[in-house]
Formats: structure tokens, sequence, C-alpha cells
């Protein structure tokens, strides 16, 4: 865990920070984290704030954004790091090594969510503020180039994240008292060898791989969780110079740990899983495939993009990187780290599924600025008068063309005030309380996907990012219930009266059906893989795309549901309608509609599957109006179980 150690109390203090890392590394050490921890930090976190005791409840929050990494539980992350740096804020840290441990905390958290932007800035902010406050040979300046190292791998520049990897290997040798025992040296030579391996050095890739294992059998680390990611690391490399038969029991000794310390349902198993798999379908082959993703979701660099292949979401960070951030710079360098900059909203580009056709209208050079209300009060209409005036084209394309309906107020790119913009997305100014679920309900999936799509370029201050998060943070309850209200709608619509209606004769009663079956497992496969990772559901145009999008994540859950939805709309017309509509006339109609109905009881089935997996029921039962008693246990809120 990375720690704030510039804001711990002292052991003088009401609250006993010693004692209370203490009882946290305990905790770890007995392997009890994915169980005891959140209770723990949770509790402490509570007595923190109740004796008003700021440096330790700054201590309990870094903490905690440690923890829910390690759980995969981003937005919870995020949610943590904001608050801890809103905290550093009004406790007038700015500065410090403490805030620097925040910054270096809230921008890995960042990272993990795949907000490689907002997290690039925040490092940028903490590498200024870290060489200012710590010693060159200070470890956590280390731990710092380490974190950084990882982003411009996600970001594809290995050459980068090569030069990051060597100064903290550097400075780390440079104070170690035991430099063959180190387990940050260790870790940072797993780094290393993950990187040579994506620049095609495989020899020394494996001379790194090998250095981390002895380092951490030297040291007696094997019981460290970090000796997972060792572990997978030299997986990796060993794969790739084709020793299959090692990389998978490599694989499986990291699953193990990884099983043990982290728990089942989090991306670090759900990836290395996905990876002891590829090794395992090599072994016997004469040719394996292109190889696991890399632990540290390394990726070889991107090709040159030629203006045609331009998304919309590249072409904004682009416009803005070029026009956007010299103007803020020069004209309105107080308010810039107050200004959040992105594209989020309507549009197919928000979600990235643009493509030539979209561009017929509401596409071109063009961001969002977002302000909060006292600086757009003082600064937003002279902004959007700058904002217009740049150049309206831009890599060959533009000027932008506004359809009636994303104009004025709707306008869908420009200046805007974060409360009027979320109004517009959403009719709220900013997400409902957790305690108010009749309002989340009253949210649909599609509105709830147009408020959290997109990205967010740059955010210091963390504002537009602190209402978009909790537009992610659907309410446990209000989540379950929408659970429950899937499985009843499969159960009525696709097992039981597809059915009936093809037995009726009904085609068009039939077609209905499916649709409603189609739509309510969709939804599903995106409740249960969390909203906070996989967003929501998109509307009707979009649904399609982003289901197959999900389905081709690593460790995505019920990823065959999107081919298996597919075969079903593909066979209705026949078995609805006899296949008259192509050519087949009736004799399509009877082994489609046992096709239809055989695979619809199909994903049924990996739908209880997968409840079991997570803890949801304990009935194998495939008819899915019988599970909605086990998931609605998971409700607290009296009135949502009644509904």
């Amino acid at each position: 865990m990375d720690r704030a150690g510039g804001a711990r109390a002292t052991s003088s203090d009401p609250f006993d920070v010693p004692g209370f890392l203490r009882g946290l590394d305990a905790i770890f050490a007995a392997h009890q984290g994915p169980m005891r921890a959140e209770p723990y930090l949770l509790d402490h976190l509570a007595r923190a704030r109740a004796v008003a005791d700021d440096g330790a409840e700054l201590t309990v929050l870094n903490e905690l954004m440690g923890f829910y990494r390690s759980q995969s539980r981003h937005e919870d992350t995020v949610a943590v790091g904001r608050e801890a740096l809103a905290l550093a804020t009004r406790m007038g840290i700015i500065g410090s090594e403490a805030y620097a441990t925040t910054l270096i905390n809230t921008a890995t958290g960042l990272r993990a969510a795949g907000r490689h932007d907002e997290a690039l800035d925040l490092y940028r902010q903490a590498l200024t503020a870290s060489e200012a406050t710590m010693g060159a040979d200070d470890r956590r300046l280390a731990a710092l180039h380490n974190n950084l190292s990882v982003l411009l791998s996600d970001r594809g520049d290995a050459p980068g994240a090569e030069r990051e990897l060597r100064t903290a290997l550097a400075i780390l040798e440079a104070s170690s008292v035991d430099p063959g025992a180190d387990l940050d040296i260790a870790s940072t030579h797993t780094n290393l060898a993950l990187v040579c391996s994506t620049l095609g050095r495989d020899d020394e890739a494996a001379e790194h791989a090998q250095r981390s294992l002895d380092i951490f059998a030297a040291g007696a680390h094997e019981n460290d969780a970090h000796y997972a990611s060792a572990l997978a690391g030299h997986a990796q490399v060993s794969f790739r110079l084709g020793r299959f038969a090692d990389a998978v029991q490599l694989y499986r000794q990291a699953l193990a740990i990884i099983a043990e310390c982290y728990g089942v349902d989090t991306d670090q198993y759900a990836v290395t899983a996905a990876n002891l798999a590829e090794a395992e379908a090599a072994i016997g082959s004469d040719e394996a495939a292109p190889g696991p993703d890399m632990t540290s979701s390394s990726v070889p660099p991107p090709a040159r993009i030629a203006p045609a292949d331009v998304s919309g979401l590249d072409l904004a960070r682009t416009y803005w990187e070029t026009y956007g951030r010299p103007l803020l710079d020069q004209k309105y360098a107080a308010y810039r780290p107050r200004i959040a900059v992105g594209l989020v909203g309507h549009g197919s580009e928000c979600y990235g599924f643009d493509d030539e056709t979209s561009r017929d209208h509401d596409f071109g050079p063009g961001f969002c600025l977002w302000l909060s209300a006292d600086d757009h009060a003082v600064i937003g209409e002279q902004l959007q008068a700058d904002y217009e005036a740049l150049p309206q084209s831009f890599l060959g394309f533009g000027p932008r063309v506004a359809t009636p309906r994303a104009q004025g107020d709707r306008r869908r790119v420009g200046v805007f005030e974060i409360g009027d913009f979320y109004e517009q997305v959403t009719g709220y100014r900013q997400a409902p309380a957790a305690d108010h679920p009749h309002e989340w309900l009253l949210l649909d999936e599609a509105t709830l996907a147009a408020a959290t799509n997109g990205e967010v370029f740059v955010d210091g201050h963390g504002e537009f990012s602190a209402v978009r998060d909790g537009f992610r943070r659907m309410p446990a309850d209000v989540r379950w219930a929408l659970v429950s209200r899937r499985l009843g709608m499969v159960a009525q619509a696709g097992q039981y009266n597809v059915p009936r209606m093809l037995d009726r004769g009904d085609g068009p009663a039939a077609w209905l059906a499916v649709a409603q079956f189609t739509q309510a497992v969709a939804s599903l496969v995106f409740l249960l893989n969390g909203t906070g990772s996989a967003g929501y559901l998109p509307y009707y145009k979009w649904q399609f795309a982003a289901l197959r999008r999900l389905s081709a994540r690593r460790g995505s859950r019920l990823p065959q549901v999107a081919e298996e939805l597919t075969q079903v709309l593909r066979l209705s017309s026949a078995a609805c309608f006899g296949g008259a509509g192509f050519g087949e006339g009736g004799a399509g109609a009877a082994p489609a509609r046992a096709q239809v109905v055989e695979t619809i009881e199909r994903v049924c089935g990996q739908v209880v599957d997968e409840l079991r997996a997570r803890g949801l029921t304990t009935s194998d039962d495939t008819f899915l109006e019988h599970q909605r008693p086990y998931v609605e246990q998971r409700i607290t809120d009296p009135w949502l179980r009644g509904l």
C-alpha cells in the first residue's frame, strides 16, 4: 500500500496512526484483505473524522485508495482520491510530501481506471512536488517513476516507460540496504522485463524476469502479494520465448496468490486467468497466438494514423492540445487548474463508435470546457467567445456543422458550467443521493451512458470528475433491483412468451418478445459487469456495438452472450414469419424456431452460472424468474424490495 507518510499523526494524537497501520499490515500479512480490510479501513476513517484529526484521515484515505485499487474497484478508488486531494487542499499542505504522495496515489488510481490523460496530469504535478520536497534518493520518488512508467506503457510509449524504470531502479539501488533482497527492486525488474518484451528484446526481458524472482526468493518474499506480478511477468516472457509449459506453471502460481490475496472478482484475476488459458491452449501447437496481455497492461506503440482514421475523441484531444491548452495557458492561467477539459455526452464520438458514416452531422474539431459556477460567472462568456474564435477546421475536418438539436443550450462542445451541463444531459445537476433510489430509477441506462461516456483529458481540481463519477456509482441496492427486474423480463419475454407466441402462430407478437428478451439480456450483461468499470448500456443504436466491445474485453462477464443474441435475432425472421423474407417460404420456420428457443435457454443457463459464480444465488434453476428472490436478498432498502 502507498502511504501518505507526511500526513501521519503522532502517537500522542487521539487517533493512533502507527497502531492503525500495524493492524492493517497484519490483515494483509494474514491474507485476509478481501474480507477484513474494507470494514477495518472504513471504521478507522470514521474514527479519524470523529476526532477531527485531518492528518489521520488523510492517511486512512490513502490506504483506502490502495485497497480499492487492489480490488479493481476503480470508481471507488477515484472517488476516494478526490476526497483525499480536497482534504489536503483544506489542510493547506499543497507542496508538501504528504500532498505529493496523495497526488501519486490518486494518479495511480486514475491510471488503473483507464483515465490516462487525467493520470498523466496528476503525475506531472506529483513529480514537480516530489522533486521539491524529497531527496534524490527518496524511495517514494522511485515509486513515482515506476507508476509513471506503467502509464506510459498503457499509452504505447514503451521507450518512455523504460526510461522511467531505469530512473527508478537507479534510485532504489542507491538507497537500498540490501539490493539483492529488496522487494521494490524486484518489482522494478518485473516491469523492465515486460517493457523489454514489448520492445522485442526477449533475452534481456528474460534476464530481468529471472532477476526479479531471484530477489523475491533471497528476501523470502514469496508470500507477498506482489510476487504474483513477478510470476505473471516471467510467464509472459516465457510465453514469448515459446516456453509454454513454463508459462502455464508460472501463471497457475500467480493465479493462486491473486485469489488468496485479492479475491477472484478482480481485474488481476480475470487477466491472469485469460492468459493462463492462452498458454494452456498453446501447448502442443506449432505456432502460438500473439501472446497474452502483459500484467502491466503494456501495449505496442500504435501505428501513425491518417486523418481518415481519426476518431472523434482523438480529434478532440489533438485539437485541445494544439489550440485549447495554449489558450488557457496564455489568457486564463489563474483559472487553468480548475478547468476540466474533455468530450462527454451525446454523439457517437463520445462512445468511440464513430466512423466515416458518422461525419455527416455534429462532427468536427471541438471539445468541452467545464467550469465551476463561480468561475463560469466570471469568465464563462469571454471563454466561450475565445473558444469560438479558435480555427474552425483542423486535420482536414470542419467546420463543425451542428444539427438543430445540438445548438444553443443543447450544444455538444464549448464552455459549460458543470451543473448546467449535467442538467442538460440527465435532468439532474448531480447524481441523486444513494438514499434516493426512486430518483435513480427515473434515470434510464441510456441517459446514464451519455452522462458517463467519453474521456476527460484534464481535470486538476476534480470538480467535474466528481460529478461524473457520482453518476457512475449506481447504489448497490438500485443495481440489484435492476438485475432482478431484468431477470424477470428475460424469463417472461424469452423463456415464457417467445415459445408460446410461436405456438400460437402470432409472429409479430413473438418478434416483439424476442426484442424484449434481447434488450433485457444486454442490460443484464452490463449490470453484472458493474457500472463502475463497464459503464451503462447505451441507447438502441449502439447497444450491440457496446455489447461487442464489452464482450471482447479481458475478464468480461458473460462474454459469449453478444454472439448468442446475434444468433437469436438472425433466426427470428424465419422463426416468426416462416422465413419468407429470405425466400425460404414456410420451410425455414420449424428448425429456426427450435434454434431460437434452444439459444434462449442456453443464454439463461449462462446467466445462472454467472449468478452462482458471483455468490448471488445458490440455486441452479434455469428459469430466471425463480432466481429473483436470491438476488433480492442483497437489497437492504425495504422500499426497493417491495417493488
